[in-house]
């Protein structure tokens, strides 16, 4: 069955291309119909990348990353859609600072879910991707593109939430998306071991404390999506003021990740239709003119 619909909810650009960027490439490129909803403008993201460092970038942001995303969109095979919120920043210290004026992270949820709802009407999604309560880490706008998604998910099919925001329609399901896994970086560590190679990311794993646990206890779908790294990795360094070329996003060599993890690893949060677990196809259960995806 081709031509389902996928809709991945984002915070701001460059998330789609850190997060599940590869399988929303592998599914664009079999026919399906793939559209990232960026939700904020990403204005207020500092320069992660010394080679974007030089004057004009910071008073240009708010249109470099729309080029960027653009440019990344593009690498991907995807549409993009942009939510029109401002980005909140990430605050920093001890207290934490008041979150600037006009701030998606503060937009009332029902402005915010009716945005999105509308969208979700637009397009007409088979399945959602989005971060999970923590939203994947605790940035501000994370954790409210989780409350916003989980939200749009429950409201766009019932014709009494927002009758403006157009004509109902019910997602089937909807994905919380993990990266930060444990357990692939020990596998790549030993890989490194093995070639008595200094592991590039031993930083990352002596930061995780214990009680973190490993995030893979809770996935319940892994796709199989190695072919596509590159458009990862390219779709990544497209956002150029916000990923180093030379940084860690690129340290494990390609080979290595499809050699020993090829996937990409999701959660299944809600299910309106029936499907087994483990998963390997994010549309796996879904029902499109009475027939179901397997």
């Amino acid at each position: 069955m081709s031509g389902l619909r996928l809709m991945a909810v984002h915070a701001h650009p460059d998330d789609e291309s850190s997060k599940g960027a590869a399988t929303m490439a592998r599914y664009a490129d079999e026919g399906h119909d793939v559209l990232v909803v960026t939700l904020t403008g990403g204005e207020r993201g500092d320069v992660l990348n010394p080679a974007m460092d030089v004057p004009g970038v910071v008073e240009r942001m708010d249109e470099i990353r729309r080029d960027e995303m653009a440019e990344a969109a593009r690498i991907l095979g995807v549409k993009q859609r942009w939510l029109g919120f401002i980005d909140s920043g990430l605050p920093q210290g001890d207290p934490l600072p008041p979150l600037p004026e006009g701030s998606f992270a503060l937009v009332p949820l029902e402005e915010s879910t009716e945005a999105l709802v509308k969208v979700v009407r637009e397009f007409r999604p088979h399945v959602m991707i989005t971060y999970d309560e923590n939203g994947g880490y605790p940035h501000p706008d994370h954790i409210r593109t989780h409350q916003v998604s989980m939200a749009a998910y429950e409201a766009a099919g019932d014709p009494e939430r927002f009758p403006d925001a157009g004509d109902p329609w019910t997602p089937q399901k909807i994905y919380y998306t993990h990266g930060f896994i444990r357990r692939r970086l020990e596998l790549f560590k030993e890989d490194f071991d093995e070639r008595g190679e200094e592991f590039p990311l031993q930083e990352w794993l002596d930061r995780w404390r214990p009680e973190q646990g490993d995030i893979m206890a809770r996935v319940t779908t892994q796709i199989q999506c190695g072919k596509y790294f590159t458009n990862r990795d390219d779709a990544l360094r497209a956002h150029a003021t916000q990923i180093d070329p030379n940084g860690a996003f690129f340290a494990i060599p390609l080979e290595t990740q499809q050699r020993i993890w090829p996937t990409e690893e999701f959660e299944l949060a809600k299910t309106r239709v029936r499907t087994g677990i483990p998963e390997s196809d994010l549309f796996a259960g879904v029902v499109r003119d009475g027939i179901v995806h397997k």
